[in-house]
């Protein structure tokens, strides 16, 4: 991984017409300290410089975040549903797993794959809470994509919330579309 230079981080903010005090604005840092960065009298910590840059990108128009990439509004079931509703659910609507809610909050996710996993002759009967996986990861509206994109890395999918309320949901070809 390259991280900028002081002199590039310079470069980048005289390009976008923006002065110190608006770029320390923008990265929620100081003043003084966006100073001694360009200069190179201090090495920014890492969060610190991913703030800049991320001010410096979302300036350029180029940060993409999860309100960008969400699926809304979202479909989900109910933790008291039965395995056959969210089943019904998701083969209406093409998806191969939906969201687990309950009065707006999420509680988990039920995908095939987990209805697979119960070789249970009545799985459709059981209630959905008996099956979803409960493991999800939430990101706030603003979480930009490389954050969604390294939660992407190890869960099926990235739900949305804001004040509690789960907005949307995220999945790897969510991603993929916008990359390419």
């Amino acid at each position: 991984m390259d991280l900028p230079t002081s002199a590039d981080l310079r470069e980048r903010r005289t390009e976008l017409d923006l002065t110190q005090s608006e770029l320390a604005d923008r990265a929620d840092v100081s003043q003084p300290l966006i100073a001694r960065i360009e200069g190179g009298d201090v090495d920014p910590r890492l969060s610190t410089l991913r703030r800049i840059v991320n001010a410096l990108e979302e300036a350029e128009g180029g940060i993409v975040r999860a309100r960008d990439l969400m699926n809304s509004p979202v479909h989900s079931v109910e933790p008291d549903d039965s395995v056959h509703n969210a089943k019904e659910l998701m083969d209406g609507k093409g998806f191969s797993q939906v969201p687990v809610v309950r009065d707006g909050s999420p509680e988990g996710l039920i995908g095939n794959s987990d209805i697979r996993q119960r070789d249970e002759e009545n799985v459709g009967e059981l209630p959905v809470a008996e099956v979803m996986n409960e493991s999800i990861t939430t990101v706030e509206p603003d979480a930009t994509i490389d954050t969604v994109d390294d939660y992407l890395n190890h869960n099926a999918a990235v739900l949305v919330v804001e004040d509690g309320q789960t907005i949307g949901v995220i999945t790897e070809a969510d991603i993929a579309r916008t990359v390419s």
